[in-house]
């Protein structure tokens, strides 16, 4: 064989190598939206801020493929979440109440201080307040994770410094007929440096100018293949954080 074929064919067979070797690193951080979120609305700036902050946090793929995280929040209750299966367990130390919560079908079980809750209305009840619980706690814990969710607008709002000194891009979402408060907006610190969120400012109602309160997202630490913001300095929300890669069934399925 010619020798500059041999060239040209080991040159190609690396080119194939190396592209396929890009190609399956973009896949690992690529970040679609989901559907329904509202990308005609979104500033481009905006979006790509969001990819930035979810390549940052470990990629679209190492997310995708988290699948039991555990944590307290505030002190009042300790949640397992089954990402993968729309699983919850909630239990809720100030009033004894364990929630087993199927997120998808909205079926489960309730025990208050031992006793299990059978009458249909009441269950249905508890567990929509669970559920609750669960949208609200969660989104402390992984909002980074879901800035292209459904129902959801981003603005890109300049630069800023924050109390700290860190220099920031500003992210702005709001919301479009999704969770329990719609109404609400937040202000989205980004670190210029690394691309994560280091505050996060929360408005009751979008219309607001003034924040309702303004909180840190740092003290980042790996948690299987994702970074997670816990035990921040403020010593509020999130706390004693777990990522598993299995954890027995019954969790979720028994008291």
């Amino acid at each position: 064989m010619n020798i500059k074929l041999i060239f040209g064919f080991c040159t190609c067979l690396v080119w194939v190598a190396c592209n396929n070797e890009v190609n399956e690193k973009n896949d690992g951080l690529n970040n679609p939206p989901a559907s329904g979120f509202d990308l005609a609305n979104s500033d481009p700036a905006a979006v790509e801020l969001a990819d930035s902050i979810m390549a940052a946090m470990g990629g679209r793929k190492s997310w995708d493929n988290t699948r039991f995280i555990s944590w307290n929040f505030f002190g009042r209750r300790d949640l397992v979440w089954d990402k993968t299966e729309g699983r919850v367990r909630i239990e809720s130390k100030q009033d004894s109440i364990t929630y087993l919560l199927n997120l998808n079908s909205m079926e489960g079980r309730v025990q208050i201080k031992g006793q299990e809750l059978t009458e249909p209305d009441s269950l249905q009840k508890m567990l929509k307040k669970a559920k609750s619980m669960w949208i609200n706690d969660s989104y402390w814990l992984v909002m980074p994770f879901k800035l292209k969710e459904s129902g959801v607008t981003l603005k890109y709002l300049g630069e800023d410094t924050i109390a700290n000194g860190v220099k920031c891009n500003m992210l702005e979402m709001t919301f479009n007929n999704v969770g329990d408060t719609p109404e609400n907006k937040y202000k989205i610190y980004v670190d210029l440096k690394d691309n994560l969120v280091k505050q996060w400012a929360y408005y009751k109602d979008a219309a607001q100018d003034s924040a309702s309160q303004v909180w840190p997202f740092d003290n980042y630490k790996k948690h299987g293949d994702i970074l997670l913001s816990a035990d921040r300095s403020d010593k509020k929300g999130p706390a004693n954080v777990r990522v598993d890669e299995k954890l027995p069934d019954a969790i979720f399925t028994e008291f």
